[in-house]
């Protein structure tokens, strides 16, 4: 949809108006320069001619026949002024004329088209007089070419060319050659004309290749637009055509990704919100029937205590998903403050192990615990790691199959210690592998393995480990094996030692 205060029309606009400017200046600069070369001539044409009558009337004048210049003049009247007309003859803006010493035109000579009266001003005797500061210059000897009205002489500025006259060291006159152009006029207005022309049709070109050229590069903003519109109103499965491999085409594929991983968003929020309400209806449903089975009278007494441990681990499993659901606020607040600490990490290993065998004796489970060293220390916040490791390791236990191998290791490289819990079990499937970490991403859609998370802790796992500066990965193979990896800051066992020793 074309729009006037559109990028499309800006750009177009903004495209026109430079052009316009570009051709403007190429006309102007045309335009001096061909001024510039017709002056040139006219002017090298003027003074061959003033120069030309001049030698003629130097050869010519003799002091000794005719008492002053004047009188020359007036004598050879005839003859000046047909060779001053030939000199005119083939250029019908040009006139040329002699002055006397005291600035009077005696002579002058033109085409028949052009005349002293139709060019200079007159007091309207029919003589004519050259400003005195013409004549002043002429007589210091200089040649005087200019583009004007020489002073007023003129009706119009001309170009002139005069030529002083001296006699015995004496200024008794000047030749004047005058043409009232440059004779580039009709050359000046063809030439305009052309390039006008060529302007017009290269302009009308260059838009149309601007108009294609924009709204391939607008058509995709555009599109992309349309689909913000339809993201704001909850729609995400709008996508934006790829074309080409330029710059908006990279913006078009990473909207599109963009796109794709809120429509992912989506999902896993719709998802977490059934899950939530499931695990919040559920043991609130299970507490509310037992309480009332109890006050009611219709369970004995001696099932009294067997129902209270239920509802009592109903309550624990409700104080986890809040406990979780508080986490996730305050991580993504920035509330949530971590204290590095030195500590062993192998000991806190065994203590996990020991916390869980119980379950790893009823599972039947081939229990492995390795280790690079007896001790090994990092620098991490203890009970956030803590946390994230017993998570693992809990689940672990959860999806292992009965009688596999459940292993810990701890490793060290480059000063990173790696923390890696694996399982022989269910594993899990490729394409849940990229979201495991992922905000209220839950694999489990079936709730058939895991009946009491709701899929926030791998998500609080992630937010710590990447807050301290590490990183956490999962791999898989599908029915088979599981294992889930994290790094942490190692320390060196003295500095562990003596920095254990100043905190305690």
């Amino acid at each position: 949809m074309f729009r006037f205060k559109g990028v499309f029309f800006k750009y177009m606009a903004t495209f026109l108006l430079i052009n316009v400017i570009l051709f403007a200046v190429i006309t102007a600069t045309i335009s001096v320069i061909v001024n510039s070369y017709g002056t040139n001539m006219k002017t090298g044409s003027l003074s061959g001619f003033a120069n030309s009558c001049a030698v003629y009337i130097k050869n010519d004048f003799g002091a000794d026949y005719y008492p002053d210049f004047k009188s020359y003049l007036l004598r050879e009247n005839e003859d000046l002024k047909m060779i001053l007309e030939l000199f005119c003859v083939n250029d019908s803006s040009m006139l040329m004329f002699i002055a006397d010493s005291e600035g009077q035109v005696i002579h002058f000579g033109a085409n028949e088209k052009v005349s002293l009266a139709t060019e200079a001003q007159s007091d309207g005797s029919g003589i004519y007089f050259i400003s005195e500061s013409v004549c002043k210059a002429l007589e210091s000897g200089e040649h005087v070419s200019l583009f004007d009205d020489m002073d007023g002489f003129f009706r119009s500025p001309h170009l002139y060319y005069a030529i002083p006259l001296y006699n015995n060291g004496y200024y008794v006159g000047a030749v004047f050659a005058v043409a009232s152009g440059t004779g580039t006029d009709a050359l000046l207005s063809t030439m305009t004309r052309t390039v006008t022309m060529a302007i017009l049709w290269i302009l009308l070109a260059s838009l149309i290749a601007v108009y294609f050229v924009t709204e391939r590069f607008i058509a995709p903003i555009r599109s992309m637009s349309l689909a913000a519109k339809s993201f704001a109103n909850g729609s995400f499965d709008a996508r934006v055509d790829v074309i080409g491999n330029d710059e908006v085409a990279e913006l078009a594929t990473q909207f599109n990704n963009m796109a794709a991983s809120l429509q992912t968003l989506e999902d896993m929020r719709r998802s977490f919100l059934a899950n939530v309400s499931h695990d919040l209806r559920t043991p609130m449903t299970t507490i509310s029937g037992f309480i009332d089975g109890i006050l009611d009278g219709a369970i004995p007494p001696e099932k009294h205590e067997y129902y209270l441990g239920v509802i009592a681990s109903e309550v624990r499993r409700l104080s986890r998903l809040v406990s979780q659901l508080l986490d996730i606020s305050r991580l993504e607040a920035g509330e949530r403050k971590f204290t590095p600490v030195v500590y062993d990490i192998c000991e806190q290993g065994r203590e996990i192990i020991i916390s869980n065998i119980q379950r790893l004796e009823d599972k039947g489970l081939d229990v492995r615990f390795e280790c690079d060293r007896d001790n090994m220390y990092v620098l991490a916040d203890k009970d956030a790691i803590h946390q994230i490791f017993y998570n693992i390791c809990d689940n672990a236990v959860k999806f292992s199959r009965e009688g596999g191998v459940y292993e810990i290791n701890i490793t060290e490289k480059n000063g990173t210690v790696t923390v890696t819990v694996y399982n022989e079990g269910e594993g899990i499937p490729a394409e849940d592998l990229p979201f495991i970490f992922e905000r209220f991403y839950k694999s489990d859609k079936s709730r058939g393995r895991d009946k009491t998370g709701v899929g926030l802790g791998m998500y609080i796992a992630r937010a710590i480990i990447e807050a301290q500066g590490q990183r956490i990965w999962v791999e898989s193979e599908e029915g088979k094996w599981c294992r889930f990896s994290f790094t942490l800051q190692s320390v060196k066992t003295e500095k562990a030692k003596l920095r254990m020793s100043e905190d305690n």
